[in-house]
């Protein structure tokens, strides 16, 4: 497998669209971390999930109503959060914006045939 480990990142990186009015761009990875950038319209939902990785979110921009674990708070530019492996967590976005996702390990069910091989 091939991974995205240059070591500059320049904001030029393609977004890619999720759908719903969420897209992200990968900022890096290897097998051990990645931190990928996850733009966000106003009203659009990170749906409750859960994953076996480590996760911490730093918001970047905007204004999010956050639940990790059951519990829910707002979190706005400078705030951020931490998901343990398993637990449920989302994101509902109240003021346009971006959050600065980072995993360990990398979220192989992110990458696409763009990075793989």
């Amino acid at each position: 497998m091939k991974f995205k480990k240059e070591p500059f990142f320049d904001g030029n990186s393609e977004w890619e669209d999720l759908g719903g009015g969420v897209s992200r761009q990968f900022v890096g990875y290897n097998s051990q971390i990645m931190m990928v950038i996850v733009q966000f319209e106003k009203d659009a939902v990170g749906v409750l999930h859960q994953h076996f990785h480590s996760q911490i979110t730093y918001v970047a921009e905007g204004k999010f109503e956050v639940t990790v674990d059951g519990e829910m708070k707002i979190l706005q530019k400078g705030d951020g959060f931490f998901a343990q492996p398993n637990i449920f967590h989302g994101v509902k976005c109240l003021e346009a914006g971006k959050l600065i996702d980072s995993f360990a390990p990398f979220r192989e069910d992110f990458i696409n045939d763009e990075f793989s091989g």
